[in-house]
């Protein structure tokens, strides 16, 4: 029986399979995927596979494993597209669009446009652009995870 909580939550549909998404990694307690209003291609989404609304709920003993893969999606952002480095960051319930718990991945550039707070979305070109996206981020994370 699913838990009420995560019956509607977007995310947790997601990793059931009842909601679409463009992922990039998964394994058994994470999923990672593309953020479907990017604020710059390959803009990823790793979410917890077990529902924890916030930071402060995820069990300590997921801290670590949550951010080893962080890491891992983070190098391979960088190395796979090219950036020049990373945004990576958390929400907890203020500006959380979906109260579960997920960590931004983001590619940055050098006078990328990214000032402050103020966070403009990009699409993706179309749909070839996101698959290669995705493909290239795949490709890299089973490079760097053997």
């Amino acid at each position: 029986m699913t838990d009420p909580v995560s019956a509607n939550c977007t995310f947790c549909r997601i990793i059931r399979g009842d909601v679409a998404s463009d992922s990039v990694f998964e394994d058994e307690l994470f999923l990672a995927f593309l953020d479907h209003r990017p604020l710059f291609p390959g803009h990823c989404l790793l979410v917890p596979k077990e529902h924890y609304s916030t930071m402060n709920d995820l069990p300590t003993r997921l801290t670590g494993p949550l951010f080893a893969k962080a890491q891992l999606l983070a190098r391979a952002v960088e190395q796979g597209l090219w950036a020049e480095g990373t945004f990576i960051a958390i929400n907890n319930r203020v500006s959380q669009s979906v109260p579960h718990l997920h960590i931004h991945i983001v590619p940055r550039r050098k006078k990328d446009g990214l000032k402050g707070f103020f966070w403009p979305r990009q699409s993706y070109r179309d749909h070839e652009h996101l698959a290669s996206v995705q493909k290239t981020l795949r490709e890299t994370i089973a490079q760097l995870n053997p």
